[in-house]
């Protein structure tokens, strides 16, 4: 194995509202706000490994899934015990469940309050 260049820091998503997109996925992933631009157009939160970053996109367009004219380009997957009482928790803070679910008892399509799809899933790598 090579040496790398360097860590994965942060995985950012575009969003119209950094500020409302930060406290929904500090509730759902218990993260805590690690920076803030002066304007709050950027908010990175971390607790999980790398941070998540929200940026505002002032022409910000939520991705459709799985088809549309704006594709989803990346999602997260959120790593959970039990899928039914997860995907109460996450539509309490206000996801809303996705119209396609390709594989329902493995995992769930959501959407965070921005658009953007995530899954709460019961799939995870076995421990090394």
């Amino acid at each position: 194995m090579t040496e790398p260049v360097g860590q994965l820091a942060s995985i950012s998503l575009d969003c119209p509202d950094p500020g409302h997109l930060a406290g929904f996925y500090a509730r759902l992933l218990g993260l805590e706000e690690a920076f803030a631009s002066d304007d709050r157009g950027v908010i990175a939160l971390a607790g999980a490994g790398p941070m998540l970053t929200l940026m505002r996109s002032e022409n910000y367009v939520a991705p459709s899934r799985p088809q549309g004219s704006q594709h989803q380009q990346l999602h997260l997957d959120v790593a959970v015990e039990d899928l039914e009482p997860a995907v109460a928790a996450a539509t309490a803070l206000g996801a809303t469940m996705a119209g396609h679910q390709p594989a329902p008892s493995l995992w769930r399509v959501l959407i965070d309050p921005a658009g953007h799809p995530f899954c709460l899933t019961t799939v995870r790598p076995d421990p090394a």
